[in-house]
């Protein structure tokens, strides 16, 4: 169908009489009906209004200015070069319309409906003087002769073209121009929207400051009256295979469908539960407010969203439709918006749900959120979003890793890895925040929420950088999922995490591990796991440095203090391994001092001089500094306490120094012999 919106527009406007005929400066649908008979009315060369257009374009010829022969070129230029593909027409589900953006006549002029082929119309005009002035020796106006069109304007519909080119460079590269600063107009934006596929708008909506009107603006959601989104969402829950899941994901659903307003209670009769071993419902409970069942639901569906068999099945029920219908009427809630970007990005790992997610209008919706000046928003988008980019990406970001540089599609090499690992209570941006200064002057402007991402990523571009994120909890009585301890242990964790970031592609590269506390402990675990597995030996193989910042290598007074009030904290199986003297921590310790020495790996060490605040009673040095000496490499006590270790007050600062000056050293060598490849390659 050779036919664009912008066509749409303009043929809408000149085929029917009255105030159609001057437009309207908005967008509106255009219904199947509409949109194929306009198409027939222009396109059979038995109507009139067609031949008429012919004729006038045949005998005018192009050295006659007027408005006919530019809206005749326009639809012969447009019908010859430019496609409008008909997917859009199923984009969002919706199939009885189009989007179409028309333009009242009187506003266009030469830049409007007719800007185009008045450009083509003076290069032709330039070519038939130059000829006609070579024949007969005539003189020629030099001053119109240097007067051009702008390039970007007849460039766009071949640049469109190369996108959806077969050879993959040359596709990223046209979607790399597409997205760079453009003087079009708005229509050219919305007329691309509708003609981009998924591959090209999950392109855009990776690049760098992309402009949005790159994307079709979702539908604004569907209200039905008596309808509940808590309901909505505990039928899909209901929905979902009760195989293949775990005492945890059991745990989060019947939680989810346990908090119910006391009327939802009594309709279901008082007892419900999911898989079989879920918590059931109980008629006297007190109303909840919506936004909390709500986020007890999305909690669950998150961990649905991990069983790859259940993907499929939140899709097939119509959960990402449902999904943006909450993420647009809690705008006000990040926590909410955050689990449900989680979920889309749990479901692109799948490949195959690509095309579902993309026409259900996910794209422009992250986009916007890669925007947001919240670093957790903008992670979890860009999560999904670089599982959706089949083009430029090879690795998968599972649950609890996130990229927080380089978030947006880059022609920069990566040449190395720098992975965080918080500790207990830790999280992967919170940890990482800037140290909080109550006399900063200045903390409005020069103040980080994560200095990975702000400082390290400025002062070294060439390096990935993820965060890992895991539940860590002091005691059981904070625990999110109680019903499984054996999934808290270091050794389990560490597997788990271990095989997260080999999916990342972490092992690729050379690497520098940054850990706090326990995540130091589990980075150790992992290092000597993976060196004990010939498919994973080569993330060993390619670390070249480690920054511990205050990790009982040897045990912590935390689990001395919890077991001494055991019958008040019940310690989780965190805090019971981090024992002090523990004989698991020491043959820890020994195998993994070994294994550094062996491949030569660099430490340094960080460790705390202050007591820290556990709650408004306790106060604690929670790993002294004989615990925080791992016996190899420097270590560096600074007057910090365990939680501001970690945390620089500003880039300036010797924390921060000190760790950017090691993890240079750490990757010069594997850096120049990566430059000197680059330089070799022809």
């Amino acid at each position: 169908m050779s036919l664009t919106a912008r066509w749409i527009c303009c043929s809408r406007a000149l085929a029917l009489p009255g105030p159609v005929a001057r437009g309207y400066t908005r967008w509106r649908r255009v219904s199947k009906r509409d949109f194929r008979f306009v198409y027939r009315f222009l396109m059979d060369p038995r109507g009139e209004f067609y031949i008429k257009i012919r004729k006038i374009g045949k005998y005018a010829g192009p050295v006659i200015v007027g408005s006919w022969i530019f809206i005749t070129y326009e639809i012969l230029a447009l019908g010859k070069n430019v496609t409008l593909d008909t997917q859009a027409i199923e984009q969002e589900k919706l199939k009885s319309y189009i989007y179409v953006y028309t333009i009242p006549l009187e506003q266009q002029g030469l830049e409007g409906i007719t800007n185009k082929a008045g450009k083509e119309l003076h290069r032709a005009i330039k070519r038939l003087m130059q000829v006609t002035a070579k024949m007969f020796s005539w003189p020629l106006d030099e001053h119109y002769m240097r007067l051009d069109v702008e390039d970007h304007e007849s460039g766009l519909w071949p640049l469109l073209k190369r996108t959806k080119s077969t050879i993959k460079p040359v596709r990223v590269q046209a979607v790399k121009e597409l997205a760079k600063k453009h003087h079009w107009h708005d229509y050219q934006y919305r007329t691309l929207a509708q003609a981009c596929d998924q591959k090209i708008s999950i392109g855009l909506a990776r690049s760098q400051d992309v402009d949005l009107r790159f994307f079709l603006h979702p539908p604004l959601p569907k209200v039905i009256e008596n309808s509940c989104i808590e309901d909505e969402l505990r039928c899909l829950l209901a929905s979902l295979p009760q195989s293949e899941v775990d005492q945890c994901v059991q745990y989060f659903t019947s939680l989810a469908l346990r908090e119910s307003n006391q009327s939802l209670s009594a309709q279901r009769g008082g007892l419900w539960c999911f898989g079989g071993n879920g918590l059931p419902y109980a008629q006297n409970l007190s109303s909840v407010p919506s936004e909390k069942v709500e986020s007890f639901c999305l909690q669950a569906l998150a961990k649905h969203s991990k069983v790859p068999s259940h993907c499929d099945k939140i899709v097939m029920n119509g959960g990402l439709q449902l999904l943006q219908k909450i993420y647009q009427l809690r705008h006000d809630s990040q926590k909410i918006q955050r689990n449900i970007i989680r979920t889309i990005g749990n479901l692109a790992l799948h490949e195959h749900l690509h095309l579902a997610i993309a026409q259900s209008g996910w794209i422009g919706i992250l986009a916007e959120a890669m925007k947001s000046p919240h670093v957790i928003q903008a992670s979890h988008a860009a999560r999904a979003l670089a599982n959706l980019d089949r083009d430029t990406v090879k690795e998968k970001y599972e649950d609890g890793v996130y990229i927080l540089h380089p978030q947006h599609r880059s022609s920069q090499p990566i040449k190395a890895d720098v992975l965080f690992i918080h500790g207990l209570l830790g999280a992967a941006f919170k940890t990482w925040r800037q140290k909080d200064l109550s006399d900063m002057e200045d903390k409005d402007t020069n103040y980080t929420e994560c200095w990975p991402k702000t400082w390290l990523a400025a002062d070294c571009p060439g390096l990935r950088i993820l965060s890992v994120e895991y539940d860590s909890h002091l005691s059981d009585w904070r625990s999110k999922c109680p019903v499984e301890n054996e999934r808290k242990s270091l050794a389990y964790r560490a597997g788990e995490l271990l095989t997260k970031l080999k999916a990342a592609g972490v092992g690729d590269r050379p690497v520098v591990w940054i850990a706090h506390s326990m995540g130091g402990l589990l980075v150790k675990k992992m290092l000597l796991d993976a060196s004990e597995d010939p498919e994973m030996r080569s993330v060993v193989q390619n670390t070249q440095g480690i920054v511990f910042y205050s990790v009982p290598h040897s045990g912590s007074r935390l689990a001395e203090y919890s077991v001494s009030a055991r019958f008040l904290l019940f310690p989780s199986v965190e805090v019971k391994e981090l024992s002090k003297d523990s004989p698991a921590l020491r043959e820890l310790n020994n195998n993994f001092i070994k294994l550094v020495q062996e491949h030569e790996v660099n430490v340094l060490s960080f460790g705390e001089m202050l007591p820290t605040y556990i709650g408004s009673m306790i106060k604690l040095h929670v790993v002294p500094l004989t615990s925080a000496d791992l016996g190899i490499g420097d270590l560096i006590p600074l007057d910090v306490n365990h939680l501001n270790i970690c945390k620089p007050g500003s880039r300036d600062s010797f924390l921060y120094q000190r760790s950017l000056k090691f993890i240079k050293d750490a990757l010069a060598k594997e850096l120049r012999k990566a430059n000197q490849d680059l330089t070799k390659q022809p």
